[in-house]
């Protein structure tokens, strides 16, 4: 069980770390004391290079079917089809990789809240010492603009003012006082008593004990937290890796079949097996689209899909209103654009630029359901106001 510093006083705390808050310690308990408890920094798990965390993306069940899928195309000599396969596939792993390198980025930014020299009592004089050798009991002095190196429980302050937001989440600077505070199980923002490591001293000065260091401090927990927790995967990626793996066993069981009945038939044994191949891969796109489209038909049906309203109309409420819907039609249409207008594009997928009535005429077509509903929302609204007032 932790120490509830917070609810003792200055003298119950310097005797149970058996310092005086005068002197504090000296040399020599302060050398016994780290070579004990070890030295006051985080420990931080092995991390991944860029490189590894890049080419984990692509272990994946759904990536080695695409992959597949793109080694039959270029076989048959579809290339186009290559081309948009593996650019699906390094676009994914290029999101993901970003992803988790800022999940990897975020024990190292824990690690350098810690201060890198910290001012403290020894044996009656006042040095500046390593952070990473401050030990429990350790009299730390703090001003204006220090980085807390320790947590501490605070026995001398002069309008010291902290802000603890990289801990608490409180952007506004928190007032510290000594007295003793006999609530239990005080939340981390309360405890007025006590300076946290990785806090920044924004105003006036202070005398405190350190009274935990390194992973024991509560930025230690944080750390742990991180350290131990191990990568898991979400409902989602599960769901997805076993249709993965389902879609290639059928992909496999067809190209059995088709094989077989092939070789039954009397036909060359490379023609069927191209074949065989051809036919699984075409399949697995569709078997995914139609799976995918009840899907989302499920997630309709239970509203879970609904980012307009169904009474008010969008030209009433701002077409900045739904910003996730605003930025999923924009770039859906700059895609749209870039595969009809893009060179690049035009080769990859064989196609040809519009001209400015034919995309206008698109345009329209695509749009006449929307606008509408939009319409119809539009007009009902009035007689809706006028219903509910009596």
């Amino acid at each position: 069980m932790r120490e509830s510093w917070y609810s003792r006083s200055v003298a119950d705390a310097a005797t149970a770390l058996a310092v005086d808050p005068a002197t504090g310690l000296s040399a020599e308990e302060a050398a016994a004391q780290l070579a004990r408890d070890g030295p006051n920094s985080l420990v931080e798990a092995r991390r991944r290079g860029p490189i590894a965390l890049f080419l984990r993306q692509f272990a994946d069940v759904m990536i080695f079917v695409l992959l597949g899928t793109a080694v039959v195309s270029g076989l048959i000599g579809e290339v186009e089809d290559v081309a948009v396969v593996v650019a699906v596939v390094v676009l994914n792993a290029v999101v993901s990789f970003a992803q988790g390198w800022r999940a990897e980025k975020a024990m190292a930014s824990l690690r350098r809240l810690g201060a890198a020299k910290a001012t403290v009592a020894r044996g009656g004089v006042v040095t500046d010492v390593p952070a990473a050798d401050l030990v429990v009991g350790d009299v730390v002095l703090l001003e204006a603009g220090d980085i807390v190196p320790a947590d501490l429980r605070l026995a001398e302050l002069a309008g010291l003012r902290v802000n603890e937001a990289a801990l608490t989440g409180e952007s506004v600077p928190v007032d510290k006082r000594i007295a003793v505070l006999a609530a239990a199980d005080l939340p981390l923002g309360d405890r007025r008593n006590l300076a946290f490591k990785g806090t920044v001293v924004t105003y006036g000065r202070a005398r405190g004990l350190a009274v935990a260091t390194g992973m024991a401090t509560e930025t230690g927990r944080i750390a742990d937290m991180l350290v131990g927790t191990g990568e898991t995967t979400t409902p989602l990626q599960r769901r997805l890796a076993t249709l993965g793996q389902r879609l290639a066993m059928l992909a496999a069981a067809i190209c059995v079949v088709i094989f077989a009945v092939g070789l039954l038939r009397g036909e060359p044994p490379l023609l069927m097996f191209m074949t065989a191949l051809s036919v699984a891969v075409a399949a697995i796109p569709v078997v995914v689209t139609v799976l995918l489209a009840l899907g989302a038909h499920r997630m309709v049906r239970s509203n879970a899909l609904a980012v307009r309203s169904e009474r008010q109309s969008l030209f009433r409420q701002g077409l900045l209103s739904n910003r996730p819907l605003l930025g999923a039609v924009v770039l859906t249409v700059g895609l749209q654009l870039a595969a009809i207008y893009a060179p690049v594009m035009n080769l990859l997928l064989d196609t040809q630029p519009l001209t400015l009535s034919e995309l206008g005429l698109c345009l329209a077509l695509s749009t006449v359901v929307f606008w509408a509903v939009e319409l119809e929302k539009w007009l009902r609204a009035p007689k809706a106001r006028t219903k509910i007032v009596p």
